[in-house]
This record gives C-alpha cells, sequence and structure tokens, in this order.
C-alpha cells in the first residue's frame, strides 16, 4: 500500500508499548522504595539501592517514561486522525522515538550511580538534558508540520492542548535546565539561592501543570468522545477551559515556597493564583464529563470508559485539593508531610495513570488491526485493581500527613515540642504498610494490563489505516 494513503501508526505503536513497559518499570522502583520506607534495611547497605537514588528514578520513569511515550503516542495518533494528514517529517518521529528512549536509559543508570543535579524533576544531568532538547525540537517539528500540512479546516480542541504542552514544557527545561559544566557528569545551576529555588518551583508546577495536565487533557478530549461515541458536551467551553488554564497555571509555582526566603509577595501571587486554577480545571472535568450525557449506561459494559471517566474524577479532586493546599495557613499544616504525597499521586495514579490506561486500551487493537483488546474481563479486572490501589494510597498518605503536621506543631504547657520528631515517624508506620498495599495493587493491575496487551498483540500484523480520500467533519 502507498505509504502517503496511509497515516503512520509505527511510531505510535512503538511509543504506545513502551508505555506499558515503562510503566510497570516505574511504578516497580515506586514499590520498592515504598517497601524501604517500611523496612529501610531493604537498601542492603548498596549505595545505588537507597531510596535518595531510587527516588529521583522513580519520579523520572513514571512522569517521563511512561507518562512522556504516553503522550508522544496519543498526540502521534490524535493530530493525524483530527488532521486526516500522515505524520510530518517520518524520520524525525522515528528520532524522537530512539532518542527519548535513549534519554530514558541514560537516566536509568545515571541516577543510582549518583549522577544528579539535585533539582525536582530535573535531576538529569547536561548531557542528557542536551539529548532532551534535541528530541523535543524533533517532537515539536513533527507535531506542528502535521499541524501546518492539515486537510481539515478547524485544529481540534485536543490538538492545542497538545501543542501548547509541547512549546511550555521547551520554555521550562531550557530556562530550569541552564547550567554550568564541569565534568562530563557534573554542573552547576546557573542561578543561585532563592532565584534557583523560583526557577525551580516555576518549572516543577508548571511540569505538572503542562507536562502532566495539558498533554493528557488533549488525550481526554479526543479518546472521551470517541470512546462515548459523543461529541464533546461545550466546544466553547474546551477553548475557554484551553486559554484560562494555560494563562493561569504559569503563575502558580511559589506556592511551594511558603514560609521561605522567597518575598512575601511572591508567595502570595502563587497562592492566588492556585485558588484562581480551580476554575479552568473544573471547567475541563465538567466538560468531560458531561460528554456523557445520554450515554451513562455505556459505563456498566465499558471498561475503558470506566478508566477515562474515573481518572477525570480524580482530576477534579486533584485540582480542588492543590488550590486549598496553596492557601497559607493550610499550606502550614500540609507542607513537608505525607498529605504532599497523597495530594501527588492522587493526580499522577488517579488522573494521569487511569486516562493513559484508557488511551493505551483505545490504541492497542487499532494499531494492530483488532475490533477489542485480547480480553475485555481483564481490562475490568485491571479497573479495580488500579482503583482500589489508589484508594488505599492516597487515603492512608493523607491521614499520616494530617496526623504528621498536627504531631509536628503540638507544644505543651510549658512551650516545648509535645512530640520528637522520631515519634511521628513512628506513628507513621502503619500507613506506609497500607500505602504498599495499595502501590502493590496498582502494580499488579499494570501487570494484567501487560498480559492483556502481550495476547492482543502477539502474532498480529501491525496496521495502518487508510487516509479518506475526501476529509469528513470529524476524525
Amino acid at each position: 500500500m502507498d505509504k502517503t494513503n496511509t497515516y503512520n501508526y509505527t511510531v505510535v505503536r512503538q511509543f504506545a508499548l513502551m508505555t506499558v513497559v515503562w510503566g510497570i518499570v516505574g511504578m516497580l522502583v515506586g514499590v520498592v522504595i515504598a517497601a524501604q520506607l517500611r523496612w529501610p534495611e531493604l537498601n542492603f547497605n548498596i549505595p545505588w539501592l537507597t531510596y535518595g537514588r531510587l527516588r529521583p528514578l522513580h519520579t523520572n520513569a513514571v512522569i517521563f517514561a511512561f507518562g512522556g511515550s504516553a503522550l508522544f503516542a496519543s498526540s502521534y495518533y490524535v493530530v493525524q486522525r483530527t488532521c486526516h494528514a500522515r505524520l510530518f517529517a517520518g524520520g524525525l518521529a522515528a528520532f524522537t522515538f530512539w532518542g527519548w528512549q535513549a534519554v530514558i536509559v541514560l537516566a536509568a543508570v545515571t541516577l543510582p550511580l549518583g549522577y544528579t543535579t539535585g533539582k525536582e524533576y530535573a535531576e538529569l544531568e547536561w548531557p542528557i538534558d542536551i539529548l532532551i532538547t534535541l528530541v523535543w525540537v524533533a517532537y515539536a517539528v513533527v507535531f506542528f508540520g502535521t499541524i501546518a500540512k492539515r486537510r481539515t479546516p478547524h485544529i481540534y480542541v485536543a490538538n492545542w492542548f497538545f501543542g501548547a504542552f509541547i512549546l511550555t514544557i521547551a520554555l521550562l527545561h531550557l530556562v530550569n535546565s541552564a547550567e554550568v559544566p564541569v565534568t562530563f557528569w557534573k554542573s552547576y545551576s546557573a542561578y543561585a539561592g532563592v532565584q534557583d529555588a523560583m526557577v525551580q518551583w516555576w518549572y516543577g508546577h508548571n511540569a505538572v501543570g503542562f507536562f502532566l495536565t495539558a498533554g493528557f487533557l488533549g488525550m481526554m478530549y479526543y479518546f472521551i468522545p470517541k470512546q462515548a461515541g459523543r461529541p464533546v458536551y461545550s466546544y466553547r467551553l474546551s477553548v475557554v477551559h484551553f486559554w484560562a488554564l494555560i494563562f493561569t497555571y504559569m503563575w502558580a509555582g511559589p506556592h511551594h515556597l511558603h514560609y521561605t526566603a522567597l518575598p512575601d509577595w511572591a508567595q502570595s501571587i502563587g497562592m492566588v493564583f492556585s485558588l484562581i486554577l480551580l476554575a479552568p480545571s473544573w471547567g475541563g472535568m465538567i466538560n468531560g464529563m458531561m460528554t456523557l450525557s445520554g450515554a451513562w449506561h455505556k459505563l456498566r459494559q465499558d471498561p475503558i470508559l470506566k478508566f477515562l471517566i474515573v481518572s477525570l474524577s480524580f482530576y477534579g479532586m486533584s485540582t480542588f485539593e492543590g488550590p486549598m493546599m496553596s492557601i497559607k495557613t493550610v499550606n502550614a499544616l500540609s507542607h513537608y508531610t505525607d498529605w504532599t504525597i497523597g495530594h501527588v499521586h492522587s493526580g499522577a495514579l488517579g488522573w494521569v495513570g487511569l486516562v493513559t490506561m484508557g488511551s493505551i486500551y483505545y490504541l492497542i487493537p487499532r494499531l494492530f488491526g483488532r475490533t477489542e483488546m485480547h480480553s475485555v474481563p481483564l481490562i475490568n479486572t485491571h479497573f479495580w485493581m488500579a482503583t482500589i490501589g489508589i484508594v488505599l494510597y492516597i487515603a492512608s498518605m493523607w491521614i499520616a500527613g494530617v496526623m504528621q503536621g498536627l504531631m509536628w506543631r503540638a507544644v505543651s504547657d510549658d512551650g516545648t515540642l509535645t512530640y520528637t520528631f522520631v515519634e511521628g515517624v513512628k506513628a507513621t508506620y502503619p500507613f506506609y504498610t497500607i500505602r504498599l498495599l495499595g502501590g502493590l495493587l496498582y502494580l499488579s493491575g499494570m501487570l494484567v494490563m501487560a498480559y492483556n496487551v502481550w495476547k492482543t498483540v502477539a502474532g498480529r500484523q501491525a496496521v495502518n489505516a487508510t487516509i479518506p480520500a475526501v476529509a469528513p467533519a470529524h476524525a
């Protein structure tokens, strides 16, 4: 078949399959470090197995390997289907796959060895940062090149979210990773002191805001209407949601630096914009939920739709909790406790994880010429394993976090602290056990998914769908 008449699904297939692989790797490391918090001796006194080295490996693997691969796969699929055009520069698209996998492997080697910048979510050293930049520029060329050659007059809203995510992450990465190399594997930040902290959390929170929110909202706006067989509830709301979200998110970073050396006015700006952020976030959540108007009955039989819709409920919950935690008086209790860990994982496991799994379950059969996954009951099993795992994880961390905050600030009648820090740690132990159980359930669900994907694709011929000769109104 003439390639020019078909979509380029090769790179979509590659990223979709690696999403599952890296999901298992990242979540396995997460379970290991959760177990280490309960039983510290599990590092076996081996430096590269210590919590401090495995924790950044976990965050990088889950965010950039698992989440990143899902974003590449879905954005490449969606931009082709909604533009009725084959991916621009297929060679560059292939480079983004192999280049991104190289970044992930380099991270998996260097972080346990202790090569790190020490910057949250930006720990990778300067040679890897350069490779990330090259891959990202290639990604932008492929994505926006496809938009430019589209055969439809309209740019579907999902592509606006993907495009904003690509451009913003490029800006964040270049500014925050500005560093002075001193050896091949060591560099120092171009910033110092509170300026470094401000730049870091402008990056850190917007990595959440654009990598883990805007990009995945692009997935939501395509896969929920497609799976539900319904149009987006309000297209006007989706456009308002887009512009409000991308404007507001950029200002929220200072809420990570309450009660620090950052000027008070900057902290207050971060708090105010975080509170404003609730409106566009819930606008997107409501738009996705209401897309099921007239189709709610499908949730009974469709586990893929369950993944997608429940992910939105976690998105709504996390984007309510985040602004509340940015209020200074609440932050005085919550910050530096496991409440923050619970909040992060309600978004990561609940929103990012579930919407990714639902989208991959949608994609895999279509990329390999099947009408559905090998086993629909196994998808349902995975859904319940993941959901119960999330609830155990975040509930235990919320309770532990509030308890920690109250214990740390408790003062006796004579003005001394009521509890020592180690008493707070001891009281947290049971909750670490519950969190570990939740993490094990979530990881086990990923193993069920991997088996289902394997049985779906084994022995199957890869399929590239034909581009319509005349572009219809919808993809």
